[in-house]
């Protein structure tokens, strides 16, 4: 399917388009599905300073209002979910029931997001003075989103930023910009003009924004390396951040598993997404006892599970997102084989074909030095890895520079507890995994991320504390 209507993106309330553009592919085909503008410098220096003018009136208006329209636009994202699901489909890969769930998820999170308060604190009320600490909205917010969940981890942002009364620049990954640059067009006649604006474009554009000095803040998805760059431009003006960020978190799986029960469940923790997901389970420890149980089981799950064309009705698994990715996961298993590990499943790429399709990969039991162990694959590869005790699992675990999410699956939930407390990671499942929700705190320890997102504490990310104090008597 190629969309052949003119993207545009949303500066001050209006569609402006560029003299350049990028073409967007199709990765199940690897043919343009449409062209998005590329945003030039001075489109951006627009777009910030029709924030900037816009953020005085809209942080004055009452929350409640500001509440209203974010509602209203998740009301019209679900109104569309038949079109942006297609279109989300065609740009990122994924299967047409898991990109409708994406749309109705970014749909649900405005509505969810829009329904929570601001506090304000009494922090002493006396003969003496009243003090009190209410939260107010930083300016600008520089919303990078990335390619795996494009409109869903922007809406994220976006609704947050506009709740709490600060103006949005939102810059789409330039490998899946269409279904955000339609979301700022529905949203045109929705929020005043300026106060949501979205600007496409390739690598260039990100550091024009990050460093742009019209900017309070910027809140990225994206890798920890490129993290690690967004937090060093920040610093140079002391832009607040929220960086969310890499991760390789490990499933713990215990000897007393009913390994056929849990089997589906293992696989789309790891595999959701073709993988392509940063709370994906990307190493799973399996217990000696229950390990050949657990392998078996999965190995015979997944040959069930259908990889192909997302737009092809049953397919369960879509291609890799994009050429830099795919080469990077294919690496990885070329480098899998030329070590000699041992593969359960899968690992036959087959390069003539039409997409950037990678079967489904499990290595049976690889060396914890391994790259496959190391490394975040972010596609469908997945080692499998026995222990023994459950001191030497979570030494194992916790040994790398992340710390975004993990599981421990047991029938014994108190045993899994305590392991769970000793994980140095931001969110812990326990039979279960990747549930994630507006109202708990997401947030990555270590090289992570930096910041919250979601619940009270994410949307707290967008304010700062302002604390007014009274004098009373003489």
């Amino acid at each position: 399917m190629r969309f052949d209507a003119d993207f545009t993106m949303t500066i001050a309330g209006e569609g402006v388009s560029s003299e350049r553009d990028l073409e967007v592919l199709n990765p199940a085909t690897r043919k343009a599905v449409g062209r998005a503008p590329r945003a030039s410098r001075q489109q951006l220096d627009r777009a910030v300073a029709a924030a900037r003018a816009a953020f005085p009136s809209w942080r004055a208006r009452p929350l409640s209002e500001r509440q209203g329209l974010v509602i209203r636009l998740g009301q019209r994202l679900a109104e569309n979910v038949d079109a942006l699901k297609r279109l989300l489909t065609a740009e990122q890969g994924k299967p047409h029931p898991d990109a409708e769930k994406e749309v109705r998820g970014a749909a649900r999170w405005c509505q969810a997001i829009a329904a929570q308060q601001i506090p304000e604190t009494v922090n002493e009320e006396s003969e003496v003075r009243l003090s009190r600490t209410r939260h107010v909205p930083l300016g600008v917010v520089a919303a990078i989103s990335p390619w795996n969940f494009p409109l869903l981890l922007s809406v994220w942002k976006v609704s947050a930023a506009l709740c709490t009364g600060n103006t949005v620049v939102l810059k789409p990954s330039p490998f899946t910009p269409l279904t955000c640059l339609k979301m700022g067009e529905l949203a045109r006649d929705i929020l005043p003009a300026g106060v949501l604006n979205v600007v496409s474009g390739d690598d260039e554009l990100g550091p024009w924004l990050t460093s742009h000095p019209g900017v309070n803040k910027i809140a990225f998805t994206g890798s920890t390396a490129t993290g690690r760059r967004v937090m060093e431009t920040a610093a140079k003006d002391l832009k607040r951040i929220t960086l969310e960020l890499g991760g390789n978190d490990a499933s713990i799986v215990l000897a007393d598993v009913d390994a056929k029960a849990i089997a589906p469940k293992l696989f789309w923790s790891a595999f959701g997404n073709s993988g392509q997901l940063c709370v994906a389970a990307k190493r799973v420890y399996v217990h000696v006892e229950a390990y050949d149980a657990v392998r078996d089981a999965l190995v015979e799950y997944a040959r069930t599970v259908k990889v192909g064309d997302g737009a092809e009705q049953g397919t369960q698994l879509g291609p890799v997102q994009n050429a830099m990715q795919y080469q990077r996961v294919v690496g990885l298993i070329e480098d899998a084989k030329a070590n000699g590990l041992k593969f359960a499943l899968g690992g036959d790429v087959d390069r003539d074909s039409p997409g950037y399709f990678v079967p489904v990969t499990i290595i049976d039991n690889p060396p914890d030095d391994s790259r496959v162990v190391t490394e975040e694959p972010f596609g469908p590869v997945l080692p499998l890895l026995k222990f023994n005790g459950v001191d030497e699992v979570v030494r194992r675990a916790n040994d790398t520079i992340y710390g975004l999410a993990g599981a421990v699956w047991s029938r014994d939930v108190a045993a899994a507890e305590r392991i769970a407390l000793r994980l140095e990671t931001g969110t812990v499942w326990i039979n279960e995994a990747r549930s994630l929700s507006p109202k708990a705190p997401f947030a990555g320890h270590k090289q992570s991320g930096f910041g919250v997102e979601n619940g009270l504490q994410g949307l707290l990310e967008y304010t700062i504390p302002q604390t007014i104090t009274i004098a009373r008597g003489s």
